[in-house]
């Protein structure tokens, strides 16, 4: 893993991750229009095509039925599921505290106020290529189910006809019925503009590759979407109280993910940035997906050198983190400093994996400097707001000049007609 001293070797690292980001090949975003508008025109029977050629399948059946998925469930090693209880609970209780509620007030003969209701229809899309994911079922169905949503369907593909018995459990466990065993962008295509067997929803969330990334952004319009959902990222600000032991494993933690994954250390210590190197070194060679891990770390890793944590801090607002770990003596005196990331955990007893599975936050996170905008996914993302407008005469009477004003300033005639022709009845 490389060490970069200086601000130039830092710029530079800055462009490898530019580039990281830069966006989707023109040859994969016309596959995937050619998917959608497959899916769009022809429905069932395109979903069903291209279920057969990626995941290698035979089925003609779109559906899993809820005693397949039980079937399945219990195939799962009972200390599994009462982890996933455990953290479902969790995940619950974290985001109940997100609800928002309808609000009004009166002023000046009016009522005015905003009603709260949650979407009715969501489509979930759960990964199943390179590896399930039943955490990725909590933590995109429970907000859901927390916001009030009627409908939720899901959809995860079974690779050569196979369900893994983790991701069925954990959608036993919340209850989820209308599951659908089709993946890819046919998943994105059927959920957004809806099939004989799959009706559309009206907003779509879950993480995917970059063919479900690039298909969620070519349908939104048509439903809402969470995200788009890049390549995932951790960056650890540490002193050298911190263990490297520790920092070393947590950078791993990403770097396994996929060969884009990108893994940074900021430190004022050259001391404690040799020694998580050396570290990385030993717990690399011990890893099941050390292939992985090790293209990830040495395309778009790397250890930065700062002047202070000051400093560190401001580099890390310029990446905006999907995750952001603070390991320092006091964590929380550089937490002001911090204003852009997906998720901050603070000491060295808070590794990120705790957030991924069971702390209670949700895990889908803004990636690809988006979280200088954007958020983690949330209850707040499966409902809609409406405003609630109501005056009486004299309400009226009070706005009309300036309403009217500001129409015949910007030429909207008919606008100010509205107003007009209300003052001509006493």
């Amino acid at each position: 893993m490389r060490i970069l001293k200086t601000p130039e070797e830092i710029e530079a690292f800055f462009r490898i991750l530019r580039d990281r980001a830069s966006g989707v090949s023109q040859a994969i975003e016309q596959r995937v229009r050619k998917i959608l508008d497959d899916v769009m025109k022809h429905g069932d029977r395109a979903v069903l095509k291209y279920t057969k050629a990626f995941d290698f399948t035979g089925t003609n059946r779109l559906t899993i039925s809820p005693r397949e998925i039980s079937q399945q469930a219990d195939r799962a090693d009972e200390k599994v599921i009462k982890a996933l209880k455990i953290s479902s609970k969790r995940i619950k209780a974290f985001h109940e505290r997100q609800r928002e509620k309808s609000w009004s007030f009166s002023q000046e003969g009016a009522f005015l106020g905003q009603i709260i209701r949650p979407i009715e229809r969501v489509g979930v899309y759960i990964p199943g290529g390179k590896a399930s994911y039943p955490s990725s079922v909590l933590m995109n169905v429970i907000p859901a189910q927390v916001a009030g949503v009627k409908e939720i369907a899901l959809c995860v593909p079974a690779p050569k006809g196979e369900m893994n018995p983790y991701v069925m459990a954990a959608i036993q466990l919340l209850g989820v019925k209308e599951v659908y065993r089709i993946g890819g962008a046919q998943a994105i295509g059927a959920m957004a503009y809806g099939t004989k067997t799959i009706r559309k929803v009206d907003k779509i969330v879950g993480p995917g590759n970059i063919y479900v990334a690039t298909a969620k952004k070519m349908v939104f319009g048509a439903v809402d979407i969470d995200m788009i959902a890049g390549p995932s990222e951790i960056l650890i600000i540490a002193d050298n109280s911190a263990n490297p032991v520790f920092a070393a494993a947590d950078l791993l933690s990403q770097a396994e993910h996929d060969e884009l994954a990108s893994s940074i250390l900021i430190t004022d210590s050259l001391k404690f940035a040799a020694a998580v190197q050396k570290e990385m070194v030993k717990q690399l060679a011990r890893l099941k997906r050390e292939e992985i891990a090790r293209k990830s770390i040495e395309t778009y890793g790397a250890i930065m050198i700062t002047r202070d944590l000051q400093e560190a801090a401001e580099i890390a607002n310029r990446i905006a983190p999907e995750h952001l770990e603070i390991m320092i003596k006091k964590p929380k005196r550089i937490l002001p400093l911090i204003q852009n990331a997906g998720a901050i955990f603070l000491g060295e007893w808070t590794p990120e994996a705790l957030g991924d599975y069971a702390a209670g936050p949700n895990h889908t996170l803004p990636t690809g400097g988006t979280a200088r905008f954007s958020s983690p996914l949330g209850v707040y993302d499966f409902i809609k707001r409406s405003s609630i407008l109501s005056f009486s005469k004299k309400g009226f009477i009070t706005l009309a000049e300036a309403v009217k004003t500001i129409a015949d300033a910007e030429g909207l005639e008919a606008h100010g007609n509205t107003i007009r022709l209300r003052q001509k009845y006493k």
